[in-house]
Formats: C-alpha cells, structure tokens, sequence
C-alpha cells in the first residue's frame, strides 16, 4: 500500500496497519521488481499500462535498474520487435524449463542408428574431389590418432570419390597441415593425428615428460633441432656424432622413431610415413665410400624412413592455450567429429583428460543453446551432448516399418575407421571372437549392423547373429579389386576350418576357390 501511495499517487484507505504503509527508499522501483518477478520478458508498455503510468517515465525506472543490475534487457522472444527486460531468476527459469523440454523431444534411438549414422555425419561415401574436399575431410578428422597403416588405404579414401596422395603431400607442403606422432604400433606402424596449423596448439595435446625418450641420442637430436630449427638426416647424423655417441643409421632411426611417435618431432614431408610401412623395405646399408667427397659430388642417401625436414613440434603448441580455451577446443573437435558425443566416444578416442575434462565446456554451451544434452542413443551414459542439426539426422537414420522389405544397405570399413562406432561408442554383439579396433581390420556393416569381421591378415572371418543377408561377400571382394589386398586367402570362420562352415558355398558362389589351406580370391 506505501509503495502505491509513493509511487503512484493511489490515494489508500484509511486505518490500514502501519507496517503495510511504511515508506520505502524506491517505491516506483519496487513496484517494477515486483511486475518483472511474476511475468516473462515484457516490454515497456506493458508494465506502463499496468501501472497506469507514462512510458517515458517507466523507462527511466527500467534503464535505472537494468544499470543496477536488478533486471536485464535486450531480445529474449522469438517474435519480438521491441527492446525487451526480464528478471534474472525469471531467465534463469525459462532457460531451464526449456532445455528440459528440448530434452523430451528426443526418444533414444537404437543403437545401430547410431552406426548408420556415423559413416553419414563424417561424410562416408560422398564423391568429393581436389584439394579444397581433402581440407574439409581432415577439419573433421583432426586430433584423431589414425594408423598409419590405414590412413591412405582405407580412412581417406572412403571420403573421397577420388584419393590422391599428391593432395595430401600438398596441404603438407604448404605449411596447411601438420602431423604429430601418437603412438607406435609395433615396430612398423603407429598413430599420428593431423591438425591444421594455426589449431595445433588448441588440438595437440602436449607430450607427457614421463613418456618422453630420454637417453643421451635423444638428447642429441632435440639440441640439434632446437638450435637449427630443422634438419636433415646428414645434420641428425653428424649431431650423434659430435656427441661422441653411436651414430650408425640404425642407431640414429631408432632413436628418430622414439621422438616421432612421443609427439615431440615431425616432418614437412608424408614420406618417411610411407616408406615405414612399405613391404619389402630394406636395412639401410654401410656407405663404402672412402676418403672426401668431390665438389658437387651427392653424399649418401640416407634410409627412405628419415627422407624430408625434421622439425620440433614445440614450437607449434607455443604459446600455450589457457587450460579453459584447450577445453572448448577439443569439445567443439568431438562434436564437429560426432556429432552426437558421448562418453564412450570420447574414451575410445583416448582424449586427454577424458570425457570428465570437456564436460564442464559441453555444459556451458548447452546452457547458452549451442548443443543439445539428452538421451539420444538408448544403451548408453546419459550425459550425451548433440549438434542441432546432428539430432535431426540422427533421427532420420531410425529404420520405419516399411523399410524392412528394402535391400540391405552394405557398407565396408575399417575396424579403426573413426565412422566405425562398435568397439568405441558402441560395443561389439555377441560372437565367438575377440574383435578389437586394430589396424589392418575390417568390419562389414549392414544397415549399421556388423555381420562380418575379417581379422588382420586377410585370412579368418567372425561372425555376428546367424541371419546374414546376402551381399556381405561382395564387400569383401571389394578389397582385391579396389587394389587394397592382392588376394584374400580365407582359412577359419569363427575359429573353425572354412570348408567346415556353412558360408563357405557362398565364398564359392563369388569367386573364391579351393585351396589346400582354405579358400583364396584374387582378380
């Protein structure tokens, strides 16, 4: 009643208790608070009709309390045309109660789904070509550790109508793109994650010290390239030797790899790369050479492993981020990646910190409307995190009723492929194996379903359910005539001689033929 009699002018009744009637050091302002407490974002004309006062008057009121911090402003409906004020724990409310509801819009997908959808969100199968597609291609796979060993023969070339590696050496050449090491795989393969170099330092994550080679060759090679720069195999070579220590190729190699694959070095060129995988790769041999080389006479070409420019990766991830701005990097990187993240996607990358150090981030950016949190994909953790545009494709991927009678839509990729989510993001069905994400391997998927795993080496084959529609052959097949193996040479289905298994008739049936260990295919 004070507030209305100071602020308004009402005139009040009479004999009212004093305690209703006291005065207050902002009546009008009071009253304002109190109309913004029970409605939504409104405008100023509304609260001026409701009090029955001019709008000039009450926007002097609103601007003085949106200064104050007491309400906001600015554009809070869809619809509006109109500078718009809203109490704080009114937002706070509207914004909850809305995410919620985004939340109960989406009924968990089954998780084949979620296989259909992958390959698609990654761009799987689209016939792109040139430079400019193989840019956009890595933008989505970058910071992910890919096997070398199947990176130009399965990975890049399943996103792409047409796969040349003189593009690669290109983006690489340039200064574009960079790789950095992530690990060996034996003594002739590992993992290496490609970035672009101006996002090296938000993607890479830095090399662990207590992982780090640190015997005195080591140490050699890092002086040499810290003070040069970059070298060449001959400035690797003469750095051990001025260290008084082993500087024989193998020696020096060894030592080289052990960088590589700790993050630490890495090289303008993909050859070395290449030429680490490739069969039939010789020792280097001992130079013979005696006595001075003659003026423009070429020196000795070292091992194909260590041709090109090393260089320290160090300099790359400098300055370093904030640990707040290397979070929302890699987050918005899974995303981008996913587009549905989950928990067991981001712990089956191997992401540093795990799915717990780029929660805090997807949080955030649900609660400003970038991301959508929900149950997307039944049979997982609950705290998964979707692009907009992701959920509506995800969706899509649902099989319909009528969708039962259509041919089996095959897809062939490899185990470790990041669009391959079994063994990740989703775990294998039941079989008799032991299917793993290992490089070399491959699973046949139909309609997002695994039916075939054929095991590193081209020479056994699981199984998963007993129903498997026809068609799966052909994507075997397709490794020999693509060029990927020369022949496939079948001896086990899970665990068992293949002629003993009921699939052998339909290996015949394609091409394969009866062989003394088992069944062979070749063009």
């Amino acid at each position: 009643a004070g507030r209305l009699r100071d602020g308004l002018g009402v005139a009040i009744p009479i004999g009212l208790p004093a305690v209703f009637t006291d005065s207050v050091d902002d009546p009008l302002g009071d009253l304002v608070i109190r109309f913004a407490r029970t409605h939504g974002p409104f405008v100023a004309k509304q609260v001026a009709g409701r009090l029955g006062i001019s709008r000039d008057r009450i926007r002097t009121v609103l601007d003085r309390l949106t200064a104050d911090g007491r309400l906001l402003r600015g554009e809070f409906r869809p619809d509006g045309v109109e500078r718009e004020w809203c109490d704080d724990d009114v937002l706070r409310q509207l914004r909850r109660r809305s995410l919620a509801s985004l939340r109960k819009e989406v009924e968990p997908v089954d998780p084949e789904a979620l296989a259909r959808f992958l390959p698609a969100w990654q761009g799987v199968g689209v016939p792109r070509r040139g430079v400019d597609a193989l840019a956009e291609v890595l933008g989505v796979l970058q910071g992910a550790p890919i096997a070398v060993s199947t990176l130009e023969t399965d990975v890049l070339p399943a996103r792409m109508a047409s796969y040349r590696p003189g593009e690669l050496d290109q983006l690489c050449a340039s200064g574009e793109v960079v790789w950095v090491g992530a690990g060996a795989i034996g003594a002739s393969d590992g993992r290496i994650r490609f970035v672009f170099r101006d996002q090296a330092a938000l993607i890479v994550p830095s090399a662990d010290s207590a992982d780090q080679p640190s015997e005195p060759i080591h140490d050699a090679l890092r002086e040499v390239l810290t003070a040069r720069g970059s070298a060449f195999w001959p400035d690797l070579i003469a750095a051990a030797s001025a260290a008084e220590l082993s500087f024989d190729d193998n020696s020096v190699l060894a030592a080289l790899w052990d960088l590589v694959w700790a993050g630490e070095i890495t090289n303008d060129s993909l050859a070395p790369l290449r030429a680490l995988g490739a069969k039939g790769a010789k020792r280097p041999a001992k130079s013979k050479r005696r006595g001075r080389p003659r003026v423009g006479q070429m020196t000795r070409l070292g091992p194909p492993t260590a041709a090109g420019r090393w260089s320290l990766v160090a300099p790359l991830l400098s300055p370093q981020p904030s640990d707040t701005e290397l979070a929302a990097a890699r987050a918005q990187q899974l995303l981008e990646r996913y587009g549905i993240l989950t928990r067991e996607a981001a712990l089956g990358e191997g992401a540093k910190g795990g799915f717990a150090g780029v929660y805090p981030v997807l949080k955030a950016l649900e609660e400003r409307g970038q991301v959508r949190r929900g149950y997307f994909v039944a049979g997982l953790g609950a705290a998964q995190f979707a692009l907009p545009g992701a959920v509506d494709r995800l969706r899509g991927e649902r099989l319909g009723p009528g969708t039962l009678d259509e041919p089996t839509d095959f897809l062939l990729l490899a185990s470790t492929d990041p669009a391959q989510a079994y063994g990740a993001s989703l775990p294998w069905p039941e079989n008799t194996g032991r299917p793993a994400r290992t490089a070399g391997s491959f699973v046949v998927l139909a309609d997002g379903i695994p039916v075939i795993y054929l095991e590193r080496g081209a020479k056994s084959l699981l199984t998963f359910g007993a129903n498997i529609p026809d068609g799966w052959v052909d994507q075997l097949t397709s490794l020999v005539k693509n060029g990927r193996f020369r022949a496939l040479d079948i001896n086990k289905i899970d665990g068992q001689p293949v002629r003993e298994s009921a699939l052998a008739s339909q290996l015949e049936a394609h091409g394969f033929t009866l062989g003394y260990k088992g069944l062979t295919y070749r063009v």
